[in-house]
């Protein structure tokens, strides 16, 4: 296996998440925020950006999966789904990457569910080549090429959510 370059450095990163929190705590001004993390690929950029947006807020997760090893299977499953009341919240919605859509798409109709009072959506990466469903997303970091991409938090079977950086992930043929 092999992890390249940074394609987007560490420094990029941080100061982009700033940028996105600034915007959100603008937005979210005096509203009952909660935001809610799709684990495990968010926690990193989650982590990060709630440490600069100003507004008050509560934070929880939602524990959903649709891949085996490094393709998705068109198939979301939710393993844990926040207990809070959701009903009546401002609920923005954290991933670290939407590319089919699917995914993100499948979560929204089940938070919306939940009756908020609004929804937005933040994600750190936008792979839009890969796109099947049209998910509005209010909040990106980065467009990103149609490439498997690791690091800060995004992970190939597991492996490489610690780097700082995102790159671009690459198996070595034997």
């Amino acid at each position: 296996m092999f992890i390249g370059k940074p394609l987007i450095s560490e420094e990029q990163i941080q100061r982009r998440v700033r940028e996105l929190a600034l915007k959100i705590s603008k937005d979210y001004e005096k509203k009952d925020l909660v935001v809610l993390g799709i684990l495990k690929g968010s926690f990193m950029f989650l982590s990060d950006l709630i440490r600069y947006i100003k507004s008050p807020l509560k934070v929880d997760f939602i524990i959903a999966s649709s891949y085996i090893k490094d393709s998705s299977s068109g198939e979301v499953k939710i393993h844990y789904f926040p207990r809070e009341e959701l009903k009546g919240k401002d609920i923005l919605l954290v991933d670290d990457i939407i590319d089919t859509g699917i995914s993100l798409q499948f979560i929204k109709e089940k938070i919306l569910e939940q009756q908020p009072s609004s929804l937005k959506i933040c994600v750190l990466l936008d792979k839009r080549d890969r796109r099947i469903i049209d998910v509005a997303v209010d909040y990106i970091g980065f467009s990103v090429p149609n490439k498997f991409i690791v690091g800060y938090g995004l992970d190939y079977q597991e492996m490489f959510r610690n780097i700082p950086y995102i790159t671009i992930f690459k198996k070595e043929v034997s």
